[in-house]
């Protein structure tokens, strides 16, 4: 008897920062404390959350369709934040 073939998993990356012009205010805190550290010259700092979605048996464009969906639906706000989804197999 024959197995069917089973998909891999697919991971999909979801990134979600703020969009610029939006006060990031953890980004600040830890400019002003690299600053206080001696870190010199102090980097511009940028905060994001990234989510690693894990979906098994669909396939990668089916997966990158749910990941945008959760963000467009939970993970984001699309006033203040810009998202990047980006899909790959495991």
């Amino acid at each position: 008897m024959a197995v069917a073939p089973t998909r891999p998993s697919v991971t999909v990356e979801v990134r979600v920062a703020l969009k610029p012009g939006v006060l990031d205010a953890e980004a600040e805190n830890i400019e002003k404390s690299l600053s206080l550290l001696g870190v010199r010259p102090a980097p511009k700092v940028r905060t994001a959350r990234v989510y690693d979605l894990v979906f098994e048996g669909l396939s990668e464009e089916d997966a990158r369709a749910r990941a945008q969906e959760a963000a467009d639906r939970l993970l984001a706000n699309p006033v203040i934040h810009t998202v990047r989804v980006v899909a790959q197999r495991d």
